[in-house]
């Protein structure tokens, strides 16, 4: 196994990334690779690897899916009593990562994170397929459970209260919104000598700035 780890290698060749040709701000930068992704068909490029932190230091890291994002932040969905919601107090720190190895690109995101307001948790609930509005209701997330017949019985519980009804939004379930104070686009590179094109925020300002990879 680990000589096949070692022989694990990929050049990258397909793009070069230079200050003078990426935007003054991150979330137009932003914008042009996710447009980018998306016209190159990727599976799933909104995908995202979220990094939080508990009150005691301990850090995890899950996949969830970008729903929408702008100057005001970058929005996912999520129930509110699941692990990452825990550590998502309002305010906390939290890690953006997006990678797609198609196109040689990461972009790594970091920011606090506050609760979306009910308002933009309704609108976007509404646009659920039922199935997982239901499965919103029936998951106790993250929580220990004995069986999958637990959640299942649940699932068809609430399918039944809802028969024939719009299903509401759970008050556990909602969004969160990521406020960004840095960003760094990845592209990779010939040799390892990839390019990191990052921006800090600095006096309400993007500070631009290169890193060596």
């Amino acid at each position: 196994m680990e000589e096949s780890l070692r022989r694990l290698r990929k050049e990258y060749q397909q793009a070069a990334l230079d200050e003078s040709h990426v935007c003054e701000k991150p979330v137009e930068q932003f914008y042009n690779w996710f447009d980018e992704a998306l016209n190159a068909e990727l599976p799933e490029p909104n995908a995202m690897t979220i990094s939080t932190a508990s009150p005691e230091g301990r850090l995890s890291s899950r996949v969830v899916l970008l729903r929408k994002f702008s100057d005001e932040g970058f929005q996912f969905f999520t129930n509110y009593t699941s692990h990452k919601a825990h550590d998502a107090r309002d305010g906390a720190y939290v890690a953006l990562n997006f990678f797609w190895p198609e196109l040689e690109r990461q972009v790594r995101i970091e920011g606090r994170i506050f609760k979306a307001s009910d308002a933009d948790s309704d609108a976007y609930f509404v646009t659920r397929p039922r199935g997982s509005q239901i499965g919103a209701w029936a998951s106790p997330q993250s929580r220990e459970i004995t069986s999958r017949t637990i959640l299942e019985q649940a699932y068809r519980e609430i399918e039944m209260r809802f028969q024939n009804k719009e299903v509401t939004r759970p008050p556990h379930w909602g969004g969160f919104n990521v406020i960004p104070d840095f960003f760094e686009f990845w592209q990779g590179r010939e040799s390892r000598l990839h390019d990191r094109i990052c921006y800090r925020l600095e006096d309400a300002s993007w500070r631009r700035f290169r890193k060596a990879p």
